[in-house]
């Protein structure tokens, strides 16, 4: 008895997990340049650490002056969603644009996952520490992996979705 209820369990729990994947699979494929563009986060902007962002690499800041440009925890946790939202437009046009750059999007889903590691960690470090050193060069590598990410996305939709390029700059 014991035995059918843990097989009957292991279907219900296999069944329900592919029916999410499917959905979660479905909600992707349904997306569209709009939607992602939608989902950047502008309520702060790594604008302020930059002078040629989303045009050139690179950070203008040291790492206690962005520390106090990104708010603290408030920038980093922005750099986080928006580096997935950058991850998802790069899947897209991997698979809705011809002849784009492979290693392009392989370097923007690194960068992405890069930087979401690196904002986990700085928000772990500033729970127990606050501001401490340690936190501030944490949050410095992220602000410079986001800056030089959304500079390649920039890149990218200038060569694949020139159109949706100023949508994204004002997003960002």
């Amino acid at each position: 008895m014991i035995l059918l209820l843990v097989q009957i369990t292991a279907v219900i729990a296999v069944v329900y997990y592919l029916g999410r994947w499917r959905s979660a699979v479905n909600r992707r494929n349904a997306q569209t340049w709009d939607s992602l563009l939608a989902r950047l986060r502008p309520d702060w902007s790594a604008r302020e650490l930059s002078e040629h962002f989303l045009w050139k690499e690179g950070v203008d800041a040291t790492p206690e002056d962005a520390w106090g440009r990104m708010e603290g925890p408030k920038g980093l946790w922005v750099m986080y969603q928006n580096a997935r939202v950058m991850l998802e437009m790069a899947d897209y046009a991997d698979r809705n644009c011809k002849g784009v750059d492979r290693l392009l999007l392989e370097t923007l889903r690194s960068d992405a996952m890069q930087i979401r590691v690196c904002v986990l960690m700085a928000l772990t470090q500033y729970a127990f520490s606050q501001a401490s050193e340690g936190v501030r060069i944490n949050a410095f590598r992220a602000a410079s992996m986001y800056a030089d990410m959304a500079a390649r996305m920039t890149k990218l939709l200038q060569a694949n979705a020139a159109a949706i390029v100023p949508d994204f700059v004002a997003a960002m």
